[in-house]
């Protein structure tokens, strides 16, 4: 998998939840994932083409996180999951994704986005499109954890 790729989605990640939601999330070890169950409670996935590659990312929430990034981003929210915070999972997922492009676009990569597909429920699966392997970064805070995945066309 080409490092490239993940850098600018795991710093538009970053940027995303420190200037809308003010929370600092610090990355952890990437890994590769085994399977396609989901690590946290409600994700967003999109798809990416492009002329040099094809993947797909994934961002999922804990619960509790994507409940307090809600408050952070609007000042309140719901007790649990509902339609709010996957709708919310879902405009991140466009915001990190349209910053990763900015970026990628400056290396000379080009792609086109999907409109991002959003699942919630314990143990909801991911189903990446490409090829390649699926690659994870645990993203931590005080208040839960995020997943960015991973997966490109080998």
């Amino acid at each position: 998998m080409n490092v490239e790729f993940i850098n600018p989605f795991l710093s538009s990640m970053l940027n995303v939840m420190s200037t809308m939601a003010q929370m600092e999330l610090t990355p952890e070890k990437p890994k590769l994932k085994k399977d396609e169950v989901a690590m946290g409670d409600v994700s967003g996935l999109i798809g990416m083409v492009s002329e040099q590659a094809k993947g797909s990312l994934s961002i999922t929430f804990d619960s509790a996180l994507a409940i307090a990034t809600m408050k952070g981003m609007v000042g309140e929210a719901p007790d649990e999951v509902n339609e709010e915070i996957t709708d919310l999972v879902g405009e991140i997922t466009n915001m990190v994704t349209g910053g990763a492009k900015r970026m990628l676009s400056e290396k000379g990569f080009e792609f086109d986005m999907a409109t991002p597909v959003v699942v919630s429920g314990p143990d909801h699966t991911i189903h990446h499109k490409a090829k390649g392997p699926v690659v994870i970064i645990p993203l931590g805070s005080p208040t839960g954890k995020a997943y960015i995945e991973f997966s490109f066309d080998e």
